[in-house]
């Protein structure tokens, strides 16, 4: 590449969720007007760009890198539609403006991430935890700045800053200062250095494509704003060709609002995003200043509908303090902990405890907030199976942030005509239970210590994580029934107890799996050969027993198991006798698998051999003697 001097594009140093930033971004790219918008982000990802803002996207949503092996690593960029990378990706597409990402593909970030790790026990300091723990440099900022942290320091300084340019120059000079200041360890360091020039190489490229330098926009984070230009050489060919490189794909995934959240642990997370999303719109209507009466008014409408009643006077002296806290914190922008202070004083009345709920409300700062993306719009085979299904079980209803439960009848509807309505909480239960065998996080089955076999009790709430968990299981299946199957197999390969065994057999039965129940019964039958254990043969049989009890109700052939289960039975009784000379640490185990015979043996005696009653009786008299302070009570026995 011949080298470029002279010119250099514009940089537009910005915080990845910011309002203020995406506001100044679109007034300087409609000054500007660019030929070109490059963003920091994914550059592999650049084939995503177009469902960015495509009709039936909703904001936020996020870009999931992952490996194509196990163990599954992943890597997000999430986007809010107050980010000011979405609205220059927006505006680049409105004026049909070239616009891709140009940070390192996915396929090398996850081999540098792992470049220069420490070991878990590698370079521990004995005496750390008599050190205090190092403040980080944003930290300082703010402190320097007399605020209580960076959050606050962040708003009052860039957001409300409304004069022309302030906001990049600014942001500018705040990326050097932490460039200067930072104390980030030699691998960060190093890893950013790389960051760097293969941005500083990609804008090279558009350069050399035919782009007016003067007509370029690059959208990246504050901390790497001084050092794209290109007076600082850019990564070669051959340097590229020696980076480290793991196999690697992408899709687009609809992402939260409490994600996006520092309360969830995102580190380039805002606290409030609903605030954010707040102060947004009012910069967009031009009616910046009723954003205080806009969040404090939010608060009151809460505690209305909480039952305690505020008036519009108490939120116009909340708007009134917060503007004077604001101007005792050294400067005419209120922040939102200038509004926490007016609503805690004004509409608690002082009493933090009245206003706590609303204040942490997830409606009112955090926001409930969820994305969606187009159907069929870069997803797995697996995720387009997911929606599908819910969509089929009219479970659509259940993907939200709030807990809500579902009670599940899986016994035939026959007020219904169709047969898909008369078993839809069967194949309800069916597809949960799938989910919960490939341990996705968005359903949670609840005991049902008062009901039968026919009833379940779930509670639905959707996350982010379990979309990342479904992706992940895109390496194992391609629908939630055949990835489910894999992992049975795979438990089945690794299975050495036969109580292991038949409690795959149970869950398959649960997922409605009848292929998997029987290779699972083949494989018990094989091992319980080998097994001496009376407490493993007995759960055994009891796993086994509780699906003959209840199998019919999932509509599924049980026949295959009833040959089984008396022989299960039979061998936990035939070890019964010696494992009753147990000594007193173990009796509590043995009466427990005891039991567990006693009840396959009243529940099913049509099936197992009652004349085998007598030995559960005397081998559980036996245990029980053994257990200090026993005293003879009646038992229910064969």
């Amino acid at each position: 590449m011949r080298q470029v001097k002279g010119k250099n594009p514009h940089i537009f140093g910005v915080r990845h969720l910011s309002p203020a930033g995406a506001y100044h971004l679109t007034k300087f790219l409609d000054k500007i007007k660019p030929t070109a918008v490059l963003v920091e982000g994914l550059s592999d990802a650049n084939c995503e760009l177009e469902h960015f803002t495509a009709p039936g996207t909703k904001l936020p949503i996020a870009v999931l890198a992952y490996t194509e092996k196990l163990p599954v690593r992943t890597l997000f960029y999430p986007i809010a539609e107050y980010s000011p990378e979405y609205q220059g990706i927006k505006w680049a597409h409105k004026h049909s403006a070239h616009v891709e990402f140009i940070d390192l593909p996915s396929e090398v970030f996850f081999e540098i991430e792992e470049f220069g790790r420490q070991k878990p026990d590698e370079g521990k300091d004995e005496n750390a935890a008599e050190k205090e723990p190092t403040k980080s440099v944003y930290q300082k900022l703010a402190e320097l700045a007399g605020e209580t942290d960076y959050d606050t320091y962040w708003e009052r300084c860039f957001e409300h800053n409304l004069n022309y340019d302030a906001y990049r120059l600014t942001a500018y000079q705040l990326g050097q200062s932490l460039r200067e200041l930072s104390t980030d360890s030699r691998q960060e360091y190093a890893r950013n250095l790389i960051r760097e020039a293969y941005m500083r190489r990609q804008i090279k490229k558009t350069i050399e494509s035919g782009h007016d330098p003067d007509k370029i926009v690059v959208i990246t984070g504050a901390y790497h704003a001084s050092v794209l230009n290109l007076d600082y050489p850019a990564m070669t060919d051959e340097q590229w060709l020696q980076l480290p490189k793991a196999k690697s794909k992408l899709t687009l995934m609809p992402y939260s609002f409490y994600r996006l959240s520092s309360k969830s642990g995102y580190g380039a997370g805002n606290n409030a995003p609903h605030y954010f999303q707040l102060m947004w719109k009012c910069l967009k209507k031009g009616e910046f200043s009723r954003l205080p009466a806009e969040y404090l008014a939010n608060i009151a409408e809460y505690m209305r509908k909480s039952g305690t009643p505020k008036s519009s006077a108490e939120v116009i002296e909340g708007v009134r303090l917060a503007n004077t806290l604001a101007g005792l914190n050294g400067g005419n922008a209120l922040a939102l902990k200038d509004l926490r202070d007016a609503a805690i004083t004004c509409l608690g009345q002082g009493e933090i405890a009245v206003v706590a709920e609303a204040v942490a409300a997830v409606e009112v700062e955090v926001g409930t907030m969820i994305g969606s993306l187009p159907e069929g719009v870069s997803r797995t085979s697996i995720q387009d199976d997911f929606y599908y299904e819910l969509k089929r079980l009219k479970l659509d209803k259940y993907r939200s942030v709030v807990a809500a439960e579902l009670e599940l009848d899986l016994r035939e509807n026959r007020r219904v005509k169709s047969k898909e309505a008369a078993y839809l909480d069967l194949h309800r239960s069916f597809f949960l239970h799938r989910l919960k065998v490939l341990k996705v996080c968005f359903q949670k089955l609840q005991q049902n210590n008062n009901k039968g076999g026919w009833s379940e009790s779930w509670v639905l709430q959707w996350t982010p994580e379990a979309e990342i968990e479904l992706v992940e299981a895109a390496l194992i299946g391609e629908t939630v029934e055949l990835a489910a199957a894999y992992v049975f197999k795979d438990r089945l390969e690794n299975c050495e107890k036969i109580s292991a065994a038949a409690q795959i057999i149970r869950e398959a039965c649960e997922c409605g799996m009848p292929a998997d129940m029987e290779h699972a019964g083949i494989v018990l039958q094989r091992v319980a050969v080998d097994t001496g254990a009376f407490e493993e043969a007995a759960q055994a049989a009891y796993e086994v027993a509780l699906v003959i009890s209840y199998g019919d109700i999932r509509r599924i052939n049980i026949a295959h198991l009833t040959p089984l289960l008396q022989q299960l039975f039979l061998r936990g009784t035939l070890l019964l006798p010696a494992a009753s000379g147990c000594d007193n640490t173990a009796a509590n185990n043995v009466l427990e698998a005891i039991n567990k015979l006693n009840l396959i043996a009243l529940e099913q005696h049509a099936i197992v051999d009652e004349r085998y009653g007598w030995r559960l009786w005397l081998s559980w008299l036996n245990v029980m003697l053994k257990i200090p302070g026993f005293q003879a009570l009646p038992v229910h026995c064969c």
